[in-house]
């Protein structure tokens, strides 16, 4: 939410910012990169659910229906090229953003073809980030 000139006793109208309809879910096993998205992605007005590997996102019998995929592509235990194969083989559909330390053109490429809207590198742009998860949103609206 964003607040102009919001001091008690102001004159002035406080503008805000509604916030997304629909939920982030973010999938790294990186507990401090996790951290930071949520901190990054709530001060934007998302929704945002965490989640330290593809097993814990795999047993969440609860996803939201409208949401997005901020997923790491290096994990132990497999990778986000892998998840987003396990998530279209049971007809989970939802908009993904693959992230990594290390894009390649090969990565790019395969991302693309297994699904994802956008491969972006870390460390990441907040405002890269929060556009394309927007975007993905309002598409899968």
């Amino acid at each position: 939410m964003r607040w102009i000139n919001a001091w008690p006793g102001s004159s002035d109208d406080c503008v805000s910012m509604s916030p997304e309809s629909g939920t982030v879910l973010v999938v790294d096993d990186d507990a401090a990169v996790r951290a930071a998205l949520k901190f990054a992605l709530e001060v934007e007005g998302f929704r945002v659910k965490l989640y330290d590997g593809a097993r814990a996102l795999l047993a969440d019998s609860a996803l939201p229906t409208r949401a997005c995929l901020v997923i790491d592509y290096h994990m132990p235990g497999g990778d986000g090229i892998d998840l987003i194969r396990a998530l279209r083989r049971r007809n989970i559909m939802l908009p993904a953003i693959l992230i990594s330390g290390r894009v390649t053109k090969h990565l790019r490429g395969l991302a693309k073809q297994k699904g994802f809207m956008q491969v972006l590198e870390k460390p990441l742009s907040d405002a890269a980030l929060v556009d394309h998860i927007r975007g993905a949103l309002s598409a899968a609206a």
